[in-house]
C-alpha cells in the first residue's frame, strides 16, 4: 500500500515529504484516448523521465443528461478514476485541473452547453452594451457560479479521496484556468447591470460618490446615466481625464472581482476535502509568439494568490523557438512572477510549450527539437519548481453525447486529430521533439538534488514592475485618448522600447530578479533598500504619482536608479505628475519621433569613449543643468541621456518644491536617465550599468551575443552556473567564477549546468566542465559527458578512479579528472575510494 505524503510551498520550494523537489509533468488528456491507450502514454511519460501527469478534467466531458460521470459507466472517456488509478500504479502524481474553464480547444471552453441556455444573464455585456463575442461568462453571475460549485461538488470530492495525503497520486490542484483571458483578448469588460452595480459600490468605498463624479463623469447612485458612461468607455461628454481614469478603474475593479472568485473556488475546494495540497493558479499572456504582453496575466490575477497559504501560479507560454529575440520575454516572465510572490511561494509552469509547434496542421511552423530544453533549463534556473510540459501526448475527440449541428458534433474544435505538434502524436507515434524533451528532464535530473533546493543568485540590479503599466486590456473603441495611452504604455513599459533595457541586461550576462514597484505588502521585496541593488526601471510617460513618491524617496536617501524611454510626467489617469523628474532635477523640453522622413540619431559623449552615431527610434531633449551628460541629438546637440546625482540643485533653486528644503535632504544616489531607445550594443550598455554601479559577478568573456548566463546557491555555497546559448552559431569563450577561470564552448542552442564548490564524503567537486547526471552516493559522481572534451577538480586525500578513456591525476590541491573528446558513452562515472 502507497505510504501517505505531503506536498507543501515552502521558502520558494516545493517540498515532497519534507525534501524539494522539481516536478517534472506531462499533460495527457483521459478523455481524448481510448482506455486501451493510457497505458501506453503513461510509460512514454516515464520513460521521458517525468514523475508526475497533468491533465484537464472538463465539465464539458464528465456532466451527461443524468448527471455527472466520474467512473465511466457510460463512455470509456469519462473513466477519471481508472486513469488516476493508473498514473497511482506508475508511481506518477498527479496535476488536476478540473477547471470550471478549461479551455484545451474545447466547445464552450470545456463547460457544458446548456449553462449558457439556462443562464443567458451570465453571458457578459461589454462595451455600448454588446454581448462578449466569446464563450465567457460573468465568473460572479449567481446562475453561474452556482452551476460551477455543483461541479466542484462532483469532482472535487473524487480528488480529495485521492490526494497525496490518503495514499493517492494527486499532488496539487488548478482552480479554474486562463481567468480574465477571454475577456482581454476580445477587448470585453463585463458591464452587466449586475457588473456595473457592483462597480458603482466599489467607487464609492474607493472614492465618494462626489469623487466618483469628479473622476468618471458618472453619478454611482444614477444606474441608468452610470451604466451608459461606462459602456461608452468614458466618450460621452466625459474629460481627456475621465476616460482614463474610468478605463484604469475598470481594469482594477475586474482584479478584485476574479480574486474573489478564485478564492470563492478555493473555498468551496477545501468545503469539499482538498485541504493539504497546494492551489495554483494559471496565468496567460503570451501573444503572437512573444512574452511582452504575458504581465497583463500577473497584473489580472496576483491578488488572488499573492499571500495566500499555498497556493501560487504558474505560467503558460507559447512563444516558440527560444532565440535572442524571446529570450528576454520568458526571463523577465518568470521575474515579474516571482516579484508578486510572497517568502514561500514558488514558480511553476503549467504550460510550458512542447512540441514541434504546427497547431495548425498546415506546416506553418517547426520548432527545433532543442527548443523545450533550453526553456526548461532557463525556467529551472530561475526558481521553476514544477515544469508541465504541454500537450505531451495528443489524442482525438470523441464525439458529443448530442448532435449540436456545428460542422462536427465533437467535444472541440480542432477535429478528429488533437494534439498534433505533441512530442507523442495522437496515434502515440514520438514526434521529432520526443528526444529534446527527455534531454530536458535529463538534465533538470541530473541535478535535481541540488537544484530543487537553491536559488538564484542575482546581480546588484532588479527591473521594476509596475502592475498598472499592463491594465491595457480594456479600450474603447471611440476612446481615442485611452488608445494612444495603451499604445505609449506598450511601447514602452516592462522590458524598454524595443525590449533594449531587458535584452542588455540579459545578454550583457547580468542575472537580475524584479521588483513590484507598487509596494504590494504580500509581494516578497515590497520595500525599496537604498542601500539594495540598482532599479532598473522601463518608463512610458505615464507612472502613477504613488510610485514616483516611492522612488523619489529612493533616490532621495541615497537609492540607485536607471530610467530607460520616456521621463515620467503624467500619472495614470492623464494629469501632470513629475514627482519624481522634480526629484531628479530633469525636465523634458520636446520628444522626438522618428518617420519615415525624419530619423533622429544620438552619440554618446567622451564619458564612453568613442562611440558612433547610431539611429533611434525615439529621443527627448531634456534639461538637466546639473548633470553630466551621457548622449546628445545629433541634429541639436540637446541632452538625451544624463547621469546625476539626484536634484539637490534644482532643490535648492525652489526649495519650497520639496518638502524640507533642499538643506534637510541627504546627498541622493546615483541616477541615469536614458531617454532615447539607443540600441542594443552592449558593451555600451555594461558601462551605461557600470555607471550606477552594477557589476557581473560571474563573467563570461569572448562570446558571441546568445549567451545567457546565470547562477543558483544554496546554503551550503554550493553552485550551479547556468549556461544557455539560445544563438544559431557556436560559442568559444572563458568564463570567471569567483577566482576559478575555465576555457569553454557551448554547441549552437546548448546548454549546460555545470558544479561548482559540491560536497562530496571528504571531498569537494570543486568543478567541472560537464554537467552532473545524477546525486551519487557521495562517494561517486556521475558526468553526463558530451562529444566535447572535458575535466573537472576534486578536493580529497582519498584516491580516485575513473572509468573509460578519462584520466585522473594527483597534483597539490586534489586530483584533475580529464576526458579527450568523442564520447563513446554519454556518462563519466568518479568512484572515491
Amino acid at each position: 500500500m502507497r505510504k501517505p505524503r505531503s506536498i507543501r510551498l515552502q521558502r520558494r520550494r516545493l517540498l515532497v515529504d519534507g525534501v524539494p523537489r522539481i516536478l517534472m509533468a506531462g499533460e495527457v488528456h483521459y478523455f481524448r484516448l481510448h482506455r486501451e491507450d493510457w497505458a501506453d502514454r503513461l510509460d512514454k511519460l516515464v520513460a521521458a523521465g517525468c514523475d508526475a501527469v497533468a491533465s484537464y478534467m472538463p465539465w464539458l466531458v464528465h456532466e451527461t443528461a443524468d448527471g455527472f460521470d466520474l467512473t465511466g459507466e457510460s463512455s470509456e472517456y469519462r473513466d477519471l478514476v481508472g486513469f488516476l488509478e493508473l498514473a497511482a500504479e506508475r508511481d506518477l502524481l498527479v496535476i488536476a485541473r478540473p477547471g470550471p474553464f478549461v479551455m484545451a480547444e474545447l466547445k464552450n471552453e470545456g463547460l457544458p452547453f446548456r449553462i449558457y441556455r439556462e443562464h443567458p444573464d451570465a453571458v457578459p455585456l461589454g462595451w455600448d452594451g454588446k454581448p462578449a463575442p466569446s464563450a465567457t461568462l460573468d465568473y460572479l453571475s449567481p446562475g453561474y457560479l452556482g452551476e460551477a460549485e455543483r461541479w466542484y461538488g462532483a469532482i472535487m470530492p473524487v480528488l480529495a479521496e485521492r490526494l497525496v495525503s490518503k495514499r493517492g497520486p494527486v499532488a496539487a490542484v488548478q482552480l479554474d484556468n486562463e481567468v480574465g483571458m477571454l475577456s482581454w483578448v476580445t477587448n470585453t469588460p463585463e458591464l452587466t447591470d449586475r457588473t456595473l452595480a457592483d462597480l458603482a459600490v466599489w467607487a464609492f468605498q474607493t472614492w465618494g460618490r462626489e469623487g466618483s463624479i469628479s473622476r468618471y463623469g458618472a453619478d454611482p447612485d444614477d444606474p441608468a446615466g452610470w451604466a451608459s458612461q461606462w459602456r461608452a468607455g468614458g466618450t460621452l461628454d466625459g474629460t481627456a481625464a475621465q476616460q482614463l481614469a474610468l478605463h484604469h478603474d475598470l481594469g482594477a475593479h475586474h482584479r478584485d472581482r476574479y480574486a474573489r472568485y478564485l478564492l470563492r473556488l478555493r473555498d468551496v475546494a477545501i468545503a469539499h476535502g482538498v485541504d493539504d495540497v497546494p492551489f495554483l493558479v494559471n496565468l496567460h499572456g503570451t501573444y503572437a509568439g512573444r512574452g511582452r504582453h504575458f504581465p497583463i496575466g500577473i497584473s489580472q490575477l496576483s491578488k488572488s494568490y499573492a499571500g495566500v497559504p499555498q497556493m501560487t501560479s504558474g505560467s503558460d507560454h507559447y512563444i516558440g523557438e527560444l532565440t535572442v529575440e524571446k529570450v528576454p520575454d520568458l526571463y523577465v516572465m518568470n521575474a515579474f512572477m516571482a516579484a508578486v510572490h510572497d517568502a514561500d511561494q514558488p514558480l511553476t509552469s503549467l504550460e510550458f510549450e512542447a512540441g514541434t509547434g504546427d497547431y495548425g496542421e498546415d506546416l506553418s511552423s517547426l520548432t527545433s527539437p532543442e527548443t523545450a530544453e533550453l526553456k526548461t533549463r532557463l525556467c529551472v534556473a530561475q526558481g521553476n519548481r514544477l515544469v508541465n510540459y504541454y500537450l505531451f501526448a495528443g489524442g482525438h475527440n470523441p464525439p458529443l453525447d448530442a448532435a449540436v449541428g456545428d460542422g462536427n458534433d465533437r467535444i472541440a474544435f480542432t477535429g478528429e486529430r488533437h494534439g498534433f505538434a505533441a512530442p507523442v502524436d495522437p496515434e502515440g507515434r514520438l514526434s521529432t521533439t520526443y528526444a529534446g524533451t527527455a534531454s530536458a528532464v535529463r538534465a533538470v535530473r541530473g541535478a535535481e538534488h541540488l537544484l530543487a533546493g537553491m536559488d538564484e543568485e542575482y546581480d546588484d540590479v532588479v527591473l521594476g514592475y509596475v502592475p498598472d503599466h499592463y491594465l491595457t486590456e480594456y479600450c474603447h473603441p471611440a476612446a481615442s485618448v485611452r488608445r494612444d495611452q495603451v499604445g505609449e504604455l506598450e511601447r514602452y513599459r516592462g522590458m524598454g522600447p524595443r525590449d533594449i533595457l531587458a535584452r542588455a541586461l540579459l545578454l550583457g550576462g547580468y542575472s537580475f530578479r524584479a521588483v513590484d514597484l507598487s509596494g504590494a505588502p504580500t509581494s516578497a521585496g515590497a520595500e525599496l533598500d537604498p542601500a539594495g541593488p540598482v532599479v532598473a526601471l522601463a518608463t512610458p510617460p505615464v507612472l502613477g504619482r504613488a510610485i514616483q513618491e516611492r522612488l523619489a524617496a529612493f533616490v532621495r536617501a541615497g537609492g540607485r536608479l536607471l530610467l530607460h524611454g520616456r521621463v515620467p510626467v503624467a500619472d495614470d489617469d492623464g494629469t501632470p505628475c513629475t514627482v519624481l523628474a522634480d526629484e531628479l532635477g530633469v525636465k523634458v523640453d520636446d520628444t522626438v519621433q522618428g518617420t519615415p522622413h525624419y530619423f533622429p540619431s544620438v552619440r554618446a559623449t567622451a564619458w564612453a569613449g568613442p562611440q558612433p552615431e547610431v539611429r533611434v527610434g525615439m529621443l527627448e531633449h531634456l534639461i538637466a543643468p546639473d548633470a553630466e551628460v551621457l548622449a546628445v541629438d545629433v541634429a541639436t546637440g540637446a541632452p538625451v541621456a544624463v547621469a546625476t546625482g539626484a536634484a539637490d540643485a534644482a532643490a535648492a533653486a525652489a526649495p519650497e518644491a520639496v518638502d524640507g528644503g533642499a538643506s534637510e535632504r541627504s546627498a541622493g544616489g546615483r541616477v541615469v536617465v536614458m531617454a532615447c531607445d539607443y540600441p542594443c550594443h552592449l558593451g555600451f550598455w555594461r558601462q551605461v550599468f557600470e555607471r550606477v554601479g552594477v557589476r557581473r559577478q560571474i563573467v563570461a568573456e569572448g562570446n558571441t551575443p546568445g549567451l545567457v548566463v546565470t547562477s543558483t546557491a544554496d546554503a551550503d555555497g554550493q553552485r550551479l552556473v547556468h549556461l544557455i546559448n539560445v544563438a544559431p552559431v557556436a560559442q568559444q569563450f572563458t568564463l570567471t567564477v569567483g577566482g576559478v577561470v575555465l576555457e569553454l564552448g557551448l554547441g549552437a542552442r546548448e546548454g549546460r549546468m555545470l558544479p561548482f564548490d559540491v560536497r562530496l564524503d571528504d571531498a569537494i567537486l570543486c568543478w567541472s566542465t560537464a554537467e552532473l547526471d545524477g546525486a551519487g552516493d557521495g562517494s561517486t559522481v556521475l558526468f553526463r559527458r558530451s562529444s566535447a572534451a572535458g575535466s573537472a577538480r576534486i578536493e580529497t586525500t582519498r584516491e580516485v578512479a575513473v572509468d573509460g578513456v578519462a584520466t585522473a591525476a594527483r597534483d597539490e590541491q586534489g586530483w584533475l579528472i580529464s576526458w579527450p573528446a568523442g564520447a563513446t558513452t554519454d556518462r563519466l562515472t568518479v568512484r572515491l575510494s
